[in-house]
């Protein structure tokens, strides 16, 4: 819960990331819905990941979520993550992974173009975040 504080701001999420509670996080992000980062038993980075939507015909498809503290980032713990992402997906007969991400979060769309994530869809000036409209992109990766 911390982590999100320390992460999530204007430049990468379209409003800041806060809990009230243990519990409202946990009704976002049961147990078994992400695999987290740890570098000398401190917490430095999550990946979450769900079912877009209840659908059966839908049941195919993550929906992911990818987060690193600020003092670990560019050390390999996104890869990792990444990397245990796609496995665990494939495992699990997954067919597809989707993520949005601000237009203005350069970083994170080098990083997800790396991973051959692919642009499938803009939602053109969806946010308005400190004097700018920013574009929502839809990504994707088929495994």
């Amino acid at each position: 819960m911390e982590l999100d504080a320390l992460i999530w701001n204007e430049h990468n999420a379209p409003a800041p990331v806060f809990w009230k509670s243990k519990e409202e996080y946990l009704l976002a992000s049961p147990p078994g819905s992400q695999f987290i980062a740890l570098k000398d038993n401190k917490l430095c980075g999550y990946i979450g990941f769900r079912p877009p939507t209840s659908l059966i015909s839908n049941n195919h498809v993550y929906e992911i979520h990818i987060a690193v503290h600020p003092a670990y980032q560019r050390q390999g713990i996104g890869k990792s993550l990444m990397d245990s992402m796609i496995e665990h997906a494939k495992r699990e007969g997954i067919r597809k992974l989707r993520l949005r991400v601000l237009s203005s979060n350069l970083a994170a769309l080098a990083f997800y173009k790396q991973y051959g994530f692919v642009e499938e869809g803009r939602l053109s000036s969806e946010f308005y975040i400190a004097g700018t409209y920013v574009d929502d992109i839809l990504m994707r990766y088929m495994l």
